[in-house]
């Protein structure tokens, strides 16, 4: 971790206001810590849209599990990107669905490769990816 280092921002007092309202809702302690968070959600998203770097996540699933077509295909999907996965919790949560979660930690291009390769599956009730860089 770098050293801190204080610099000016200016905006106009609507702005600012908004800012300080957004702050208050989200509990930071101040502007500077909601700054901060607010650049790393952007240098992590904009890492993700150029394909830059490293990511870890979860990928969640809800499906019908008596679709035996569906656990399949998610099963040979976790074979085929095994080194990028880290876990996976299966959680049954009712009669007839299944909760999947699937973490993985790798390369972001080999992370959206496996996210493409899911979208194909018809079957999903829902589906939930969520990545940050590291």
């Amino acid at each position: 971790m770098g050293q801190t280092v204080r610099f000016g921002v200016s905006m106009t007092e609507d702005l600012l206001t908004e800012l300080d309202d957004w702050i208050a809702r989200k509990g930071y302690p101040n502007r500077s810590e909601a700054i901060r968070q607010i650049v790393r959600a952007f240098v992590s998203e904009a890492k993700w849209e150029q394909g830059i770097g490293n990511v870890c996540g979860a990928f969640t699933v809800i499906y019908n599990h008596h679709n035996h077509d569906v656990a399949h295909e998610l099963t040979h999907l976790q074979h085929k990107f095994g080194d990028i996965i880290v876990c996976t919790t299966h959680v049954h949560m009712d009669e007839a669905r299944c909760l999947e979660v699937v973490i993985l930690k790798g390369d972001v291009n080999q992370i959206k490769t496996f996210l493409e390769a899911a979208a194909g599956f018809k079957s999903l009730a829902s589906v939930s990816p969520s990545f940050v860089s590291i």
